[in-house]
Protein backbone atom coordinates (compact mmCIF):
# COMPACT_ATOMS: atom_id res chain seq x y z
CA UNK A 1 0.00 0.00 0.00
CA UNK A 2 3.19 2.40 0.51
CA UNK A 3 3.97 1.94 -2.62
CA UNK A 4 0.93 2.78 -4.25
CA UNK A 5 0.46 5.44 -2.56
CA UNK A 6 4.32 7.00 -3.29
CA UNK A 7 3.19 6.38 -7.47
CA UNK A 8 -0.10 8.17 -6.90
CA UNK A 9 1.77 11.09 -5.23
CA UNK A 10 4.32 10.88 -8.08
CA UNK A 11 1.82 11.10 -10.79
CA UNK A 12 -0.42 13.72 -9.13
CA UNK A 13 3.22 15.94 -8.35
CA UNK A 14 5.80 14.54 -10.81
CA UNK A 15 4.37 17.04 -13.75
CA UNK A 16 4.94 20.50 -12.02
CA UNK A 17 8.85 19.81 -12.26
CA UNK A 18 11.15 22.55 -13.50
CA UNK A 19 13.65 21.73 -16.44
CA UNK A 20 17.41 22.00 -16.13
CA UNK A 21 18.61 25.56 -16.91
CA UNK A 22 15.19 26.95 -16.46
CA UNK A 23 14.49 29.48 -13.87
CA UNK A 24 11.28 31.50 -13.36
CA UNK A 25 10.81 34.93 -13.23
CA UNK A 26 11.32 36.46 -9.98
CA UNK A 27 9.16 39.97 -8.92
CA UNK A 28 6.10 38.53 -10.91
CA UNK A 29 3.18 40.35 -10.54
CA UNK A 30 -0.25 38.25 -11.09
CA UNK A 31 -2.59 41.37 -11.55
CA UNK A 32 -0.27 42.42 -14.16
CA UNK A 33 -0.11 38.96 -15.74
CA UNK A 34 -4.08 38.84 -16.01
CA UNK A 35 -5.74 39.37 -19.32
CA UNK A 36 -5.83 38.12 -23.07
CA UNK A 37 -2.31 36.72 -24.63
CA UNK A 38 -1.54 35.65 -27.83
CA UNK A 39 0.10 32.55 -28.95
CA UNK A 40 2.81 33.68 -31.23
CA UNK A 41 5.11 30.20 -30.92
CA UNK A 42 4.36 26.68 -29.82
CA UNK A 43 5.97 23.47 -29.60
CA UNK A 44 3.52 20.91 -30.76
CA UNK A 45 1.13 19.15 -28.52
CA UNK A 46 -1.77 17.27 -28.86
CA UNK A 47 -3.72 19.41 -27.08
CA UNK A 48 -3.58 22.10 -29.49
CA UNK A 49 -2.35 20.79 -32.84
CA UNK A 50 -3.96 22.21 -35.86
CA UNK A 51 -5.17 25.25 -33.63
CA UNK A 52 -4.77 28.68 -35.14
CA UNK A 53 -5.68 32.00 -33.33
CA UNK A 54 -4.58 30.71 -30.24
CA UNK A 55 -5.23 33.13 -27.04
CA UNK A 56 -4.88 32.75 -23.15
CA UNK A 57 -7.05 34.83 -21.36
CA UNK A 58 -6.09 34.82 -17.23
CA UNK A 59 -8.04 35.88 -14.68
CA UNK A 60 -8.28 35.72 -11.07
CA UNK A 61 -9.93 32.69 -8.70
CA UNK A 62 -11.90 33.52 -5.39
CA UNK A 63 -9.74 31.23 -3.84
CA UNK A 64 -6.60 33.16 -4.70
CA UNK A 65 -5.53 31.34 -8.11
CA UNK A 66 -5.64 32.22 -11.37
CA UNK A 67 -8.73 31.26 -14.11
CA UNK A 68 -7.29 30.11 -17.54
CA UNK A 69 -9.33 30.16 -20.72
CA UNK A 70 -7.19 29.07 -23.78
CA UNK A 71 -9.44 29.22 -27.08
CA UNK A 72 -8.09 27.81 -30.69
CA UNK A 73 -9.56 27.66 -33.91
CA UNK A 74 -9.18 24.03 -35.23
CA UNK A 75 -8.30 24.41 -38.64
CA UNK A 76 -9.12 21.00 -39.83
CA UNK A 77 -12.98 20.72 -38.10
CA UNK A 78 -13.43 24.31 -39.02
CA UNK A 79 -14.56 25.29 -35.47
CA UNK A 80 -13.53 27.13 -32.22
CA UNK A 81 -12.35 25.07 -29.53
CA UNK A 82 -11.54 25.89 -25.46
CA UNK A 83 -9.95 24.88 -22.59
CA UNK A 84 -10.89 25.93 -18.99
CA UNK A 85 -8.49 25.66 -16.61
CA UNK A 86 -7.08 26.81 -13.23
CA UNK A 87 -3.52 27.66 -11.80
CA UNK A 88 -1.74 28.08 -8.48
CA UNK A 89 1.31 29.69 -7.75
CA UNK A 90 3.87 26.49 -6.36
CA UNK A 91 6.43 28.71 -4.74
CA UNK A 92 5.24 32.02 -3.75
CA UNK A 93 2.92 34.34 -5.76
CA UNK A 94 6.32 36.79 -6.18
CA UNK A 95 7.40 33.58 -8.04
CA UNK A 96 5.89 33.25 -11.96
CA UNK A 97 5.83 29.06 -10.95
CA UNK A 98 2.32 28.04 -11.15
CA UNK A 99 0.81 24.41 -11.92
CA UNK A 100 -2.06 24.32 -14.08
CA UNK A 101 -4.99 21.73 -14.47
CA UNK A 102 -7.47 21.69 -17.03
CA UNK A 103 -8.23 17.86 -15.98
CA UNK A 104 -9.10 17.65 -11.67
CA UNK A 105 -6.38 16.36 -9.73
CA UNK A 106 -3.77 16.60 -12.90
CA UNK A 107 -1.44 19.24 -12.28
CA UNK A 108 1.52 20.56 -14.97
CA UNK A 109 4.36 23.04 -14.55
CA UNK A 110 3.45 27.08 -15.99
CA UNK A 111 6.89 28.26 -15.64
CA UNK A 112 7.64 31.71 -16.43
CA UNK A 113 10.94 32.28 -17.22
CA UNK A 114 11.33 35.28 -19.47
CA UNK A 115 8.91 38.47 -18.97
CA UNK A 116 9.48 42.07 -20.24
CA UNK A 117 8.95 44.63 -17.58
CA UNK A 118 5.85 45.51 -19.37
CA UNK A 119 4.48 42.43 -19.20
CA UNK A 120 3.85 42.56 -22.94
CA UNK A 121 5.65 39.42 -24.27
CA UNK A 122 6.52 35.88 -21.65
CA UNK A 123 8.61 32.68 -22.55
CA UNK A 124 6.35 29.83 -20.68
CA UNK A 125 7.82 26.21 -20.49
CA UNK A 126 5.87 23.20 -19.25
CA UNK A 127 7.56 20.24 -17.26
CA UNK A 128 10.54 19.72 -20.05
CA UNK A 129 11.78 21.18 -22.58
CA UNK A 130 9.17 19.64 -24.91
CA UNK A 131 6.51 22.32 -23.75
CA UNK A 132 7.54 25.72 -24.82
CA UNK A 133 4.92 29.19 -25.74
CA UNK A 134 5.72 32.87 -26.64
CA UNK A 135 3.67 34.44 -25.68
CA UNK A 136 2.03 38.35 -26.44
CA UNK A 137 -0.30 40.94 -25.65
CA UNK A 138 -0.52 41.75 -29.43
CA UNK A 139 -1.22 39.35 -32.28
CA UNK A 140 2.36 39.78 -33.66
CA UNK A 141 6.01 40.87 -32.52
CA UNK A 142 8.82 43.02 -34.01
CA UNK A 143 10.50 40.81 -36.21
CA UNK A 144 13.69 41.44 -34.44
CA UNK A 145 12.25 41.05 -30.86
CA UNK A 146 10.75 37.50 -32.47
CA UNK A 147 14.24 36.24 -33.48
CA UNK A 148 15.78 37.71 -30.11
CA UNK A 149 13.13 35.45 -28.06
CA UNK A 150 14.20 32.61 -30.27
CA UNK A 151 17.52 32.55 -30.40
CA UNK A 152 17.53 32.94 -26.18
CA UNK A 153 14.75 29.84 -26.30
CA UNK A 154 17.16 27.82 -28.22
CA UNK A 155 20.33 28.95 -25.98
CA UNK A 156 18.55 27.16 -23.07
CA UNK A 157 17.92 24.04 -25.12
CA UNK A 158 14.20 24.45 -26.68
CA UNK A 159 13.98 22.74 -30.46
CA UNK A 160 13.20 26.02 -32.00
CA UNK A 161 13.53 24.04 -35.38
CA UNK A 162 10.23 22.58 -34.53
CA UNK A 163 8.36 25.28 -33.17
CA UNK A 164 4.92 26.25 -34.45
CA UNK A 165 4.61 29.88 -35.43
CA UNK A 166 0.62 30.74 -35.02
CA UNK A 167 -1.44 32.49 -37.57
CA UNK A 168 -3.39 35.28 -35.83
CA UNK A 169 -4.37 36.98 -38.71
CA UNK A 170 -7.64 37.06 -38.27
CA UNK A 171 -6.79 39.90 -35.13
CA UNK A 172 -5.21 42.15 -36.91
CA UNK A 173 -7.53 42.69 -39.58
CA UNK A 174 -9.49 45.90 -39.32
CA UNK A 175 -13.31 45.62 -37.40
CA UNK A 176 -15.93 45.98 -40.27
CA UNK A 177 -18.67 49.05 -39.56
CA UNK A 178 -22.24 48.56 -39.97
Amino acid sequence: MRYLMTALVFLLTGCVSIPEGIEPVKDFQAERYLGTWYEIARLDHSFERGMQQVTAEYSMRDDGGIKVLNRGFKTAQQEWGEAQGKAYFVEDEHTGYLKVSFFGPFYGSYIIFDLDQDYQYSLVSGPDKSYLWLLSRTPTLPPEQQARLVAKMSELGFATDQLIFVDQSSHLKPATTR
